[in-house]
């Protein structure tokens, strides 16, 4: 559970750096800056790394194994398809 706390802290460094741009949907706004501070100095997409870790932690944290497993193949999924999508929004303006 400690490890589950600090990949929450993970979550509020994204969410600060980001700011007003954070969204759970993928809006294009051609005149918003690109966002390399904080994790994003790093990673391209540093909140899915949260959410990786989030979706495998917490159900091994309460021994739930194939849970963890079968909803992080699920999660792969949907991320490679998501992350598809932000990086042709990206695109047009990197």
């Amino acid at each position: 559970m400690g490890l589950y706390g600090l990949v929450q802290v993970g979550r509020f460094w994204v969410l600060y750096s980001l700011g007003r741009y954070w969204s759970t949907k993928v809006i294009d706004i051609p005149d918003a800056p690109l966002i390399r501070k904080g994790p994003y100095r790093w990673i391209k997409h540093p909140n899915y790394v949260v959410v990786v870790l989030e979706v495998a932690l917490l159900p091994m944290a309460l021994q739930l194994w194939g849970t963890a497993l079968i909803f992080s193949i699920l999660n792969a999924g949907i991320l490679a398809w998501r992350i598809q999508v932000e990086n042709q929004a990206l695109r047009k303006r990197d």
